[in-house]
């Protein structure tokens, strides 16, 4: 199988270039690059493209290494003991089964997703290394090994919040996703928009890139920000005039929401909006 990236989504050829390596050498695939790059929908477009199943593990500052191998019930089995429920005889009956046992059981090789693993505690990647590494985990209530008939094709993804532990790197293959350059971006934007037209998205394109050149930024909007003011200016309906405009009272984009996603920001521009207002007088 290899993956040349599919028809909603744009691939680099370095980018396919790490999902086929990745695959080969049979290592977890690590990828990082800012929010809005398109790590998660990589790992669902790998699994269309190879036509198998995703599974999906999100991980949030409270999850567990544990959860994605299997998680036990005790309290529900105290309840139903308590009831004299029968199934309590059966302590299988309370093992919940995560995204790691549930990809290692798989009939046929499945994408798993281990989505934003920075979140979690620092500890968390150290956890999961025998596993990843064995492709097996013992379960201590039943006594059993559960081993992978077949190693998934997983997908890790960071934001670079936290600093992923040497060990775990050693064992992943590793891809930084850029932020899309002018024709990359045109190409991501015509799959979206087919129809779209094309002095639209030049003049838009135009202001987004020169949003996120601002010195000072503090959150520079992102492909699936532009994707949703794109959405706006169709659905609107705006003169093109209003983005080909470059008064100094009109810095802030029209529908500026959908990029500009803090106060801080939108002051920014207010600034410098004003300042160059003050440079017009003076001229």
């Amino acid at each position: 199988m290899r993956f040349d990236g599919t028809k909603d989504y744009v691939a680099t050829d370095d980018l396919k270039v790490a999902v086929n390596a990745a695959a080969t050498l049979k290592r977890p695939l690590l990828i990082k690059g800012e929010p809005g790059t398109g790590k998660t929908v990589l790992a669902q477009e790998v699994a269309k493209s190879f036509d198998v199943n995703l599974l999906e593990w999100h991980i949030k500052s409270t999850t567990k290494a544990q959860q994605g191998l299997y998680e036990y019930d005790a309290v529900s089995r105290l309840r139903d003991s308590q009831l004299g429920d029968e199934k309590v005889k059966d302590i299988a009956n309370y093992i919940k089964r995560g995204k790691l046992w549930e990809a290692f059981v798989a009939e046929d090789t499945p994408v798993l997703l281990i989505d934003e693993i920075d979140k979690a505690d620092i500890e968390f990647p150290n956890d999961l290394l025998q596993e990843l590494d064995r492709m097996e985990f013992f379960v201590y209530e039943t006594g059993e090994t559960v081993k992978a008939t077949q190693r998934p094709i997983v997908i890790i993804t960071s934001n670079n919040e936290k600093e992923l532990p040497d060990a775990f790197l050693r064992r992943c293959f590793f891809h930084y996703i850029k932020f899309p350059d002018r024709e990359t971006m045109q190409a991501i934007v015509d799959v979206h928009f087919p129809d779209i037209q094309t002095l639209l998205v030049r003049e838009a394109l135009n202001i987004f890139y020169d949003i996120r050149d601002v010195p000072g930024l503090k959150k520079k909007p992102s492909t699936s920000e532009l994707l949703d003011w794109l959405k706006l200016l169709m659905n609107e309906d705006l003169p093109l005039d209003i983005l080909k405009s470059r008064d100094p009272k009109k810095l802030i984009p029209p529908l500026h929401g959908a990029l500009l996603k803090n106060e801080q920001d939108v002051h920014l521009f207010e600034r410098l909006a004003f300042m160059n207002r003050r440079e017009g007088n003076k001229g």
